[in-house]
Protein backbone atom coordinates (compact mmCIF):
# COMPACT_ATOMS: atom_id res chain seq x y z
CA UNK A 1 0.00 0.00 0.00
CA UNK A 2 1.33 3.55 -1.21
CA UNK A 3 0.72 6.36 1.37
CA UNK A 4 1.52 9.59 -0.16
CA UNK A 5 2.61 11.88 2.66
CA UNK A 6 -1.03 13.87 2.30
CA UNK A 7 -2.72 10.55 3.06
CA UNK A 8 -0.84 10.48 6.16
CA UNK A 9 -0.96 14.38 7.15
CA UNK A 10 -5.07 13.70 6.17
CA UNK A 11 -4.97 11.10 8.64
CA UNK A 12 -3.33 12.83 11.26
CA UNK A 13 -5.63 15.76 11.38
CA UNK A 14 -8.73 13.50 11.43
CA UNK A 15 -6.83 11.36 14.30
CA UNK A 16 -6.60 14.92 16.45
CA UNK A 17 -9.93 15.45 15.48
CA UNK A 18 -11.46 12.49 16.91
CA UNK A 19 -9.11 12.80 20.23
CA UNK A 20 -10.68 16.30 20.75
CA UNK A 21 -13.99 15.32 20.19
CA UNK A 22 -13.56 11.96 22.67
CA UNK A 23 -12.09 13.75 25.48
CA UNK A 24 -14.72 16.89 25.18
CA UNK A 25 -17.07 13.57 25.17
CA UNK A 26 -15.38 12.29 28.11
CA UNK A 27 -15.26 14.98 30.10
CA UNK A 28 -19.35 15.82 29.37
CA UNK A 29 -20.64 12.73 30.23
CA UNK A 30 -17.99 12.13 33.20
CA UNK A 31 -19.96 11.80 36.60
CA UNK A 32 -19.08 14.57 39.44
CA UNK A 33 -17.71 12.78 42.27
CA UNK A 34 -19.53 12.96 45.93
CA UNK A 35 -17.82 16.42 47.06
CA UNK A 36 -18.80 17.90 43.66
CA UNK A 37 -22.66 16.76 44.57
CA UNK A 38 -21.92 17.99 47.84
CA UNK A 39 -20.95 21.93 45.92
CA UNK A 40 -17.20 21.75 46.85
CA UNK A 41 -15.52 21.45 43.40
CA UNK A 42 -12.49 18.53 43.66
CA UNK A 43 -9.35 19.21 41.96
CA UNK A 44 -9.21 17.69 38.42
CA UNK A 45 -6.51 14.72 38.64
CA UNK A 46 -3.20 14.66 36.37
CA UNK A 47 -1.88 11.45 34.42
CA UNK A 48 -0.39 10.08 37.63
CA UNK A 49 -3.50 10.46 40.05
CA UNK A 50 -2.88 13.71 41.63
CA UNK A 51 -5.04 16.82 42.29
CA UNK A 52 -3.72 20.16 40.36
CA UNK A 53 -5.27 23.55 40.16
CA UNK A 54 -3.55 23.42 36.61
CA UNK A 55 -5.51 21.42 35.21
CA UNK A 56 -8.81 23.74 36.30
CA UNK A 57 -11.95 22.35 34.19
CA UNK A 58 -14.76 24.55 35.08
CA UNK A 59 -18.24 22.43 34.67
CA UNK A 60 -20.61 25.55 35.16
CA UNK A 61 -20.04 28.89 36.84
CA UNK A 62 -19.24 28.83 40.08
CA UNK A 63 -21.10 32.35 40.66
CA UNK A 64 -23.16 33.97 37.82
CA UNK A 65 -20.81 37.37 37.78
CA UNK A 66 -18.76 35.04 35.56
CA UNK A 67 -20.83 33.80 33.30
CA UNK A 68 -20.46 36.66 31.10
CA UNK A 69 -16.75 36.29 30.92
CA UNK A 70 -17.34 32.69 30.28
CA UNK A 71 -19.59 33.35 27.75
CA UNK A 72 -17.18 35.97 25.97
CA UNK A 73 -14.30 33.67 25.94
CA UNK A 74 -16.28 30.86 24.32
CA UNK A 75 -17.47 33.67 22.05
CA UNK A 76 -13.50 34.87 21.66
CA UNK A 77 -12.50 31.10 20.65
CA UNK A 78 -15.07 30.03 18.27
CA UNK A 79 -14.27 33.29 16.89
CA UNK A 80 -10.40 32.31 16.64
CA UNK A 81 -10.92 28.86 15.16
CA UNK A 82 -13.02 30.30 12.27
CA UNK A 83 -9.98 32.85 11.96
CA UNK A 84 -7.47 29.85 11.46
CA UNK A 85 -9.15 28.21 9.07
CA UNK A 86 -6.78 27.89 5.74
CA UNK A 87 -9.17 29.81 4.02
CA UNK A 88 -9.67 32.77 6.42
CA UNK A 89 -5.73 32.56 7.02
CA UNK A 90 -5.15 32.74 3.24
CA UNK A 91 -7.75 35.71 2.68
CA UNK A 92 -6.07 37.51 5.19
CA UNK A 93 -2.30 37.35 4.49
CA UNK A 94 -1.72 36.61 0.64
CA UNK A 95 -0.11 39.49 -1.64
CA UNK A 96 0.36 38.15 -5.76
CA UNK A 97 4.00 39.39 -5.33
CA UNK A 98 4.61 36.74 -2.31
CA UNK A 99 6.42 33.32 -2.94
CA UNK A 100 5.58 30.24 -1.03
CA UNK A 101 8.27 30.49 1.58
CA UNK A 102 7.00 33.82 1.95
CA UNK A 103 3.67 32.86 2.47
CA UNK A 104 4.16 30.18 4.92
CA UNK A 105 6.36 32.31 6.56
CA UNK A 106 3.62 34.73 7.16
CA UNK A 107 0.54 32.32 7.45
CA UNK A 108 2.89 30.51 10.68
CA UNK A 109 3.00 33.61 11.79
CA UNK A 110 -0.50 34.98 11.50
CA UNK A 111 -1.39 31.37 13.52
CA UNK A 112 0.63 32.20 16.38
CA UNK A 113 -0.19 35.79 16.85
CA UNK A 114 -4.03 35.24 16.60
CA UNK A 115 -3.57 32.19 19.24
CA UNK A 116 -1.00 34.17 21.67
CA UNK A 117 -3.58 37.06 21.47
CA UNK A 118 -6.52 35.13 22.50
CA UNK A 119 -4.60 32.47 24.93
CA UNK A 120 -6.09 34.33 28.15
CA UNK A 121 -9.38 32.91 27.40
CA UNK A 122 -8.48 29.21 28.54
CA UNK A 123 -8.82 31.05 31.85
CA UNK A 124 -12.90 31.29 31.70
CA UNK A 125 -12.72 27.76 29.37
CA UNK A 126 -13.09 24.10 29.81
CA UNK A 127 -9.92 22.10 29.27
CA UNK A 128 -11.40 20.05 26.69
CA UNK A 129 -13.07 23.34 24.75
CA UNK A 130 -8.73 25.25 25.20
CA UNK A 131 -7.66 21.96 23.81
CA UNK A 132 -9.57 22.11 20.50
CA UNK A 133 -8.57 25.24 20.06
CA UNK A 134 -4.45 24.09 20.70
CA UNK A 135 -5.38 21.07 18.29
CA UNK A 136 -6.94 23.33 15.66
CA UNK A 137 -3.65 25.89 16.02
CA UNK A 138 -1.22 22.89 15.92
CA UNK A 139 -3.01 20.86 12.70
CA UNK A 140 -3.25 23.98 10.52
CA UNK A 141 0.64 24.49 10.91
CA UNK A 142 1.59 21.35 10.61
CA UNK A 143 -1.09 21.29 7.42
CA UNK A 144 0.66 24.31 6.15
CA UNK A 145 5.04 23.14 7.01
CA UNK A 146 3.52 19.59 5.41
CA UNK A 147 2.05 21.29 2.31
CA UNK A 148 5.51 23.55 1.88
CA UNK A 149 7.75 20.80 2.40
CA UNK A 150 6.22 19.22 -0.52
CA UNK A 151 6.52 22.14 -2.94
CA UNK A 152 9.25 22.66 -5.74
CA UNK A 153 11.61 25.10 -5.88
CA UNK A 154 10.31 28.39 -7.44
CA UNK A 155 6.38 27.63 -6.06
CA UNK A 156 4.93 31.16 -5.78
CA UNK A 157 2.05 31.70 -2.61
CA UNK A 158 -0.79 30.45 -5.39
CA UNK A 159 0.68 27.51 -5.50
CA UNK A 160 1.02 26.87 -1.77
CA UNK A 161 -2.52 28.18 -1.25
CA UNK A 162 -3.79 25.69 -3.47
CA UNK A 163 -1.97 22.87 -2.30
CA UNK A 164 -3.21 24.02 1.33
CA UNK A 165 -7.30 24.20 0.12
CA UNK A 166 -6.67 21.36 -1.70
CA UNK A 167 -5.74 19.19 1.10
CA UNK A 168 -8.09 20.88 3.69
CA UNK A 169 -11.13 20.58 1.62
CA UNK A 170 -10.59 16.46 1.84
CA UNK A 171 -11.20 16.31 5.19
CA UNK A 172 -14.10 14.19 5.45
CA UNK A 173 -15.14 16.85 8.54
CA UNK A 174 -13.06 20.32 8.90
CA UNK A 175 -11.14 20.31 12.43
CA UNK A 176 -12.30 24.21 12.34
CA UNK A 177 -16.13 22.87 12.48
CA UNK A 178 -15.20 20.23 15.11
CA UNK A 179 -13.58 22.64 17.65
CA UNK A 180 -16.69 25.44 17.24
CA UNK A 181 -19.02 22.55 17.57
CA UNK A 182 -17.04 21.67 20.77
CA UNK A 183 -16.93 25.30 22.03
CA UNK A 184 -20.46 26.08 21.31
CA UNK A 185 -21.86 23.31 23.09
CA UNK A 186 -19.74 24.10 26.05
CA UNK A 187 -21.42 27.11 25.75
CA UNK A 188 -24.42 26.14 25.50
CA UNK A 189 -24.25 23.63 28.27
CA UNK A 190 -22.66 26.50 31.16
CA UNK A 191 -25.83 28.39 29.96
CA UNK A 192 -28.59 25.88 31.00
Amino acid sequence: MNFSTQNILIFLLCLGGIYVLYTTIRDLVKKPSKEEEAGAPAAPETSTGTATAAAFTPAAPADRSTLPLQLAAYERLVLLVERLTPQSLINRVYNSEMTAADMHVALVHTIKAEFDHNITQQIYVSAGAWDAVKTVKENTIALINQTYGNLGEGATATDLNRAILGIYMQFPESPTDIASQIISNEAKRIMA
